[in-house]
């Protein structure tokens, strides 16, 4: 009786799948299609990406706007100094150091904007070195200089 029994289960073991098989047995492609689809209207993602990139624009913006408004007014004021300064040091700055007020020329002599030695620095008021000294002060002093001496401090640069 226990063999009859194990020998329908196995033969039912082995005839079920193959039936099965066989048969126009449902699939399980509706339930992996159901699971893996996406729906028409989930749109999280992308909208999450633009959202979080308004804000971060938003952010910054202000940030942006204070760059760009300290930009423009050191232009202006880069122009007005421009414009104070007479035509003539504007010549002799531009050939002295090409208008860098950071230049060192002359093995270290030289310095600044005008190139000042030290000693002629010091003697129109000038404290320190000619070449860390903000560029208004550097024009500043060659204004004082040239009311002073004339051109012939630079005696190259002012022909």
């Amino acid at each position: 009786m226990r063999k009859l029994i194990v020998t329908f289960i196995l033969a039912g073991l082995v005839a079920v799948p193959a039936a099965f098989a066989a048969t126009d047995a449902p699939s399980f492609a509706p339930v992996r299609d159901v699971l893996t689809e996406t729906p028409a209207d989930y749109s999280v993602p992308a909208d999450f990406s633009r959202a979080r990139g308004e804000r971060r624009r938003a952010e910054r913006l202000p940030q942006v706007r204070e760059r760009r408004v300290a930009e423009r007014k050191e232009a202006r004021r880069a122009e007005a100094q421009a414009a104070a300064v007479p035509p003539q040091l504007r010549a002799i700055a531009a050939c002295e150091s090409g208008g860098d007020p950071t230049a060192i020329g002359g093995g270290g002599l030289y310095r600044g904007k005008y190139q000042f030695s030290v000693e002629t620095w010091a003697a129109v008021g000038g404290s320190g070195d000619p070449a860390a000294a903000p560029e208004a002060e550097q024009d500043k002093r060659a204004a004082l200089l040239y009311e002073q001496s004339g051109p012939g401090q630079w005696p190259v640069c002012s022909q």
